[in-house]
């Protein structure tokens, strides 16, 4: 049996997502039987659950399990005679705040980014107006085929919020990524959803007495950082030691790109200078891309004076080769000593530079002293805030789906600790940060006029 970690207690959780309500689809994979657990953690924490099932889906696993557990009747089919509602996919995908499908199969991914609604699963997607999270699982192969990748890209511009199949062996013998996500994972994904979800509700009018049989008014999308301009850095830098070899790291870019997704979601104008990067740019945003740590810290400043938040999120390398060789340094006996010279400071440069109500946020990848270097950092270079992270774990930092921050903010003493979640959850967690320093800067500008 799987636990679920949450960081307040039961009685806390309860209280956050108490009223929340989850539909949860389940396709036809083999680890159908996982969506038990799923649903018992969104349960624990407070959720109301319903579930919605494909009829391949009910081959591995019966409907009357889900039904015993949730107490509610399990949709397959919109045209079954003891189906109590004749509109189900209607008042079923509308009266909820999340849509979680786990597992999603190969064939499902393509029906819901291609817009194919010849089941009930699939008719809902595309009726509901709640905030959607896709955890696929299938073969290897399969989710590594250019078709697969092209739906999730689809659906990801779509903005659904998805969670990358975790590595290991599968069912089939296959050893690669396509095992669904850990339930625990998915669980804390959706819960964050569910957190961003309320934080927004608390902010319109209240709409009481919904339940699942009314149709709920649609919530609108956030749009709390219109006429903000980001820039944002990313990726990895490479510093050339001879036409074949560089010194880089292991940043992927995922999450100054997470960064510059949910930033654009939340009405920003988004920039992005990304350096070297193993995964695909986000939509909807501009993008400049460099490589080497100077021909980064040339695109930042051509850039930053137009940007009212800077996000330095790229991992720049600290040093390159003093001297580069022209030509390829031939392999001998003799060892060979590298001569190193530091590169510029990106940030510290845009930190002295910095106009008039522009705000900076640092990130610091350390491996150990984790919040005493990122606190030095922060203080040193002038910051508003910084985003700390542990780049030895295993389960987050460099190259991950996932990640597990510290933010620490300039005039605030206390670190705000996030847990194990998605890069894009992280990414949104950090802007409410931004967002509550933006409007702490206008008040405080509002004040000092008044004084005036």
């Amino acid at each position: 049996m799987l636990h679920f970690n949450f960081k307040m207690s039961d009685k806390q959780t309860e209280q956050e997502f108490s009223g929340n309500r989850v539909a949860l689809g389940i396709t036809g994979g083999i680890a159908a039987f996982k969506a038990i657990e799923v649903l018992r953690g969104l349960q624990r924490a407070g959720c109301e659950v319903r579930v919605t099932m494909t009829k391949h889906a009910c081959e591995f696993i019966q409907p009357l399990t889900f039904r015993a557990l949730s107490g509610s009747y399990v949709l397959v089919d919109d045209y079954a005679p003891d189906n109590p509602d004749p509109i189900a996919h209607i008042t079923f995908s509308q009266t909820v705040d999340l849509f979680i499908i786990a597992p999603a199969t190969a064939n499902t991914l393509a029906k819901l980014a291609n817009g194919v609604a010849d089941d009930f699963l699939t008719s809902t997607y595309l009726a509901c107006t709640a905030p959607v999270l896709v955890a696929p699982a299938m073969n290897t192969v399969m989710w590594r085929h250019p078709a697969t990748q092209r739906n999730l890209q689809k659906l990801r511009d779509d903005g659904v919020h998805l969670i990358d199949p975790d590595e290991g062996e599968m069912a089939c013998g296959t050893i690669g990524p396509g095992r669904l996500s850990e339930p625990e994972n998915i669980v804390s994904a959706a819960l964050e959803l569910l957190r961003q979800q309320n934080r927004r509700t608390a902010l319109e009018p209240h709409h009481s007495g919904e339940t699942f049989g009314r149709v709920a008014p649609a919530r609108s999308r956030s749009a709390d950082l219109s006429g903000e301009r980001f820039l944002i850095t990313a990726g990895a830098t490479r510093e050339p030691i001879d036409p074949v070899r560089f010194i880089s790291n292991r940043s992927s870019g995922r999450m100054g790109f997470a960064l510059a997704e949910a930033a654009r979601d939340r009405g920003a104008d988004v920039t992005i200078v990304a350096g070297i990067t193993s995964v695909d740019s986000p939509g909807g945003v501009r993008l400049v891309r460099v490589s080497s740590a100077e021909e980064m810290r040339v695109a930042v400043a051509e850039e930053v004076s137009a940007a009212t938040i800077f996000m330095a999120a790229a991992a720049v390398s600290d040093y390159r080769a003093k001297v580069k060789a022209n030509t390829k340094i031939k392999k001998s006996d003799a060892s060979m000593e590298l001569k190193l010279e530091r590169t510029a400071d990106i940030l510290g440069e845009v930190a002295k530079a910095r106009t008039n109500g522009q705000l900076l946020i640092g990130f610091a990848a350390e491996t150990n002293d984790l919040l005493a270097h990122a606190r030095e950092k922060l203080d040193n270079k002038g910051l508003d805030a910084i985003v700390a992270n542990d780049v030895s774990r295993k389960d987050a930092g460099f190259d991950s789906e996932n990640n597990a921050v510290v933010i620490l903010l300039r005039d605030d003493p206390q670190p705000i600790e996030l847990p194990l979640m998605s890069k894009l959850e992280t990414a949104h967690r950090i802007l409410d940060e931004v967002v509550k320093l933006r409007r702490a800067r206008i008040a405080s500008k509002a004040a000092a006029t008044e004084t005036v």
